[in-house]
């Protein structure tokens, strides 16, 4: 979606795009992951990234500001646990190196676009 272009949709949302298809990355990786995993790192990892999204979404369909503003605070959360499981799942040698950064740095560009619609949200809502 382009400057001035007409949000119809939350997948109409850049945000919402990226978050998906960074769920949908760490499903793809968490495959790899020992079945012993599967209620471990697999799930944690998998239960955040898809928390993400679906929170940008209920965000979206909320009538008030407030409560998109609160369900978009909701989604950083969710990401920032993200990040931990990400770290962690290195750190016990789950993930390769270049593979826990390519999922960190995905996760910086969701950041930012969290808090630049959270910001704009706020401007919105003091008008």
């Amino acid at each position: 979606m382009g400057v001035g272009s007409t949000v119809r949709s939350y997948q109409d949302l850049v945000v919402w795009q990226q978050s998906i298809a960074l769920a949908a990355a760490c499903y793809k990786t968490t495959k790899s992951f020992p079945v012993s995993e599967m209620y471990g790192l697999t799930s944690q990892i998998r239960r955040a990234a898809a928390s993400i999204p679906a929170n940008i979404a209920e965000g979206n369909g909320r009538e008030h500001t407030g409560a998109y503003i609160n369900a978009l605070r909701i989604a950083q959360g969710s990401l920032k646990e993200l990040e931990t499981h990400v770290l962690l799942a290195e750190m016990v040698d789950l993930l390769d190196k270049a593979e826990a950064a390519r999922l960190i740095e995905n996760c910086d560009g969701v950041g930012r676009l969290l808090r630049a619609l959270i910001r704009a949200l706020q401007e919105k809502d003091r008008r």
